[in-house]
C-alpha cells in the first residue's frame, strides 16, 4: 500500500476551497434575489446598473415594456383607408396584398378629410412574411397603416399569420363590382 503523499491532501483541500468559495457566492446572490428588480424604460440613465434581484419574467402574466415607436405587428384602420395601394407597392416582401373596387360617386370621408371612392373588397396582411421595416406606414397618406406594440404574435398554425381587415361580405362584393361596370359601359356607351 502506498504511502498517502501531501500532495493528496493539498489537492483534497483546494477542492473544499474553491467549492466553498463558490458556495458563498452563490448564497450571496440569493440573499439579494428575495425582492423583484424593478422594471423600467432602457432610455433611462441606470438602466444597465441594475443588477441585484429577480429579473426572469413569468410571462405571458408579466411584459417588459416595449418602445412607444417600435416595429412590430402591422394593424390597418380600414374605415380610414382610401385604397391608394401604395403601402403595397413599397412593400419589399409582397406581404399585403389588396383587391380594390372603384365607386363612381365618393361613399365616405376618411377622419383627416380625405374623400373614399374605392372599396377595399380584400386588405390582407401576411405577417409571416413581413420584415418589419415600416416603409408601408411611411407611405400610407391618411396615417391608417399602423404598427402596434405587440410583439408576440406566434402561433402554431402559420394561416393565422394572414391577417385580413377588409369588412365587405362576398355579396357585397359583387354588388360594387357589378356597379363599377354598370358605370364603365355607360361611359362607354355615352362616349360613341
Amino acid at each position: 500500500m502506498k504511502l498517502l503523499s501531501a500532495s493528496y491532501f493539498q489537492n483534497i483541500y483546494e477542492a473544499l476551497k474553491t467549492s466553498l468559495s463558490s458556495l458563498s457566492i452563490t448564497f450571496s446572490h440569493l440573499k439579494q434575489c428575495y425582492k423583484r428588480w424593478a422594471y423600467t424604460s432602457m432610455t433611462e440613465n441606470n438602466y444597465f446598473a441594475k443588477n441585484t434581484g429577480i429579473v426572469t419574467l413569468q410571462y405571458p402574466n408579466e411584459r417588459l415594456p416595449v418602445p412607444e415607436r417600435g416595429r412590430y405587428k402591422l394593424h390597418n384602420e380600414i374605415e380610414d383607408c382610401i385604397v391608394c395601394d401604395k403601402c403595397a407597392k413599397i412593400c419589399p416582401v409582397d406581404c399585403i396584398e389588396i383587391e380594390p373596387i372603384r365607386s363612381p360617386t365618393e361613399f365616405g370621408k376618411t377622419s383627416n378629410g380625405s374623400s373614399k371612392r374605392i372599396y377595399a373588397a380584400k386588405f390582407n396582411i401576411n405577417m409571416a412574411q413581413c420584415c418589419f421595416c415600416g416603409l408601408c406606414t411611411t407611405v400610407c397618406p391618411t396615417e391608417c397603416l399602423t404598427m402596434t406594440n405587440e410583439y408576440d404574435f406566434s402561433t402554431s398554425d402559420i394561416t393565422e399569420h394572414n391577417v385580413p381587415f377588409s369588412q365587405m361580405t362576398p355579396l357585397e362584393i359583387i354588388e360594387k363590382k357589378a356597379i363599377w361596370e354598370a358605370f364603365q359601359a355607360k361611359k362607354q356607351t355615352s362616349q360613341m
